[in-house]
């Protein structure tokens, strides 16, 4: 029981942690991704949208 336990904690706390790399990553990500759409006349919802799963796609991996 003990075992689980801890191993319950270690997945909580591992997870927590990550998901501070994926937010960042999202928001520089759907930054950027409006940016560019906004740039180059393309739809700025569609590219931040585009551009917010990539970087927190990126900011899972990296991390």
């Amino acid at each position: 029981m003990k075992t689980i336990l801890s191993a319950t904690v270690l997945a909580l706390t591992l997870g927590g942690l990550s998901a501070c790399s994926t937010l960042k990553g999202a928001g520089v990500g759907a930054a950027g991704g409006a940016g560019v759409a906004a740039a180059t006349g393309g739809s700025v919802e569609k590219g931040a949208a585009v551009g917010g799963a990539g970087g927190a796609a990126v900011g899972t991996v990296v991390d």
